[in-house]
């Protein structure tokens, strides 16, 4: 059927066949049905901003491991919430772990600060110190509750000092504690009442060190080097308590 205004295409052998697919191809690239791909790629290889997709929504765990330890925090009064699982490369990671945003004492809560992700089994032997070691040892000795922890972190892809072996805190299986405050605003610390601070902050410090040992598999403070003279250091795993 002959269309006017138009030629009729016969076969010319190979040549037709050539000039066809040319022919073609100018007609693709000029109305392509493939979207346009744009990167975000700015000369010289670098990234644009995106904008900020918000905070990111942490999935059910999915062990039952995982839902019992929560369970139990919950049980045991403490707010904390599931974290993604993180990779980081070279034996550092965030598995399992969770935020703790404060925990019971037995008739109050208390805060802390400074604390990243925590595995969730050592959250839990952290929240058992936490109330009946500091909380009633504070009562106890130095007549005041507990209202806050301050910590030096929980997560920190590192090495144990002077060593290639990574330390607990590579996979956030250890807290650093620096400090406690009471309810009367008395603020005891490490650095300052190990040695330094009266009887009563030197005998807190020093019982709730031994009620940290029964909980943790280790626990090193002052007397363990100079790197620890300021702070605990809590680990579920290992075996020395100094």
């Amino acid at each position: 059927m002959f269309i006017p205004g138009t030629a009729r295409l016969r076969y010319r052998g190979p040549m037709w066949r050539r000039n066809a697919i040319l022919l073609s191809g100018v007609f693709l690239a000029g109305c392509s049905i493939v979207p346009d791909e744009r990167t975000d790629e700015t000369p010289g290889g670098s990234s644009e901003a995106r904008p900020d997709p918000g905070p990111v929504r942490s999935p059910p765990p999915a062990s039952l491991a995982d839902r019992q330890c929560l369970s139990r925090l919950a049980q045991a009064g403490a707010t904390v919430a599931p974290l993604p699982d993180r990779y980081y490369g070279a034996g550092c990671h965030t598995l399992s772990t969770v935020r703790i945003d404060a925990l019971a004492g037995d008739s109050g809560r208390f805060a802390l600060t400074n604390l990243g992700p925590v595995a969730c089994p050592l959250a839990e032997s952290f929240a058992g110190w936490a109330r009946y070691g500091v909380d009633r040892a504070a009562r106890q000795i130095l007549g005041s509750p507990l209202v806050r922890i301050e910590t030096m972190g929980s997560y920190a892809c590192r090495n144990v000092g002077m060593s290639e072996r990574r330390s607990a805190h590579a996979t956030a299986e250890a807290i650093d504690v620096a400090a406690f405050v009471l309810a009367d605003g008395r603020r005891i610390s490490l650095s300052g009442s190990w040695n330094g601070g009266d009887a009563g902050e030197r005998q807190f410090l020093r019982t709730i060190q031994r009620s940290a040992c029964r909980r943790f598999g280790t626990v090193l403070g002052p007397e363990y080097n100079a790197a620890h003279r300021d702070h605990f250091h809590l680990e579920r795993g290992g075996r020395i308590c100094r």
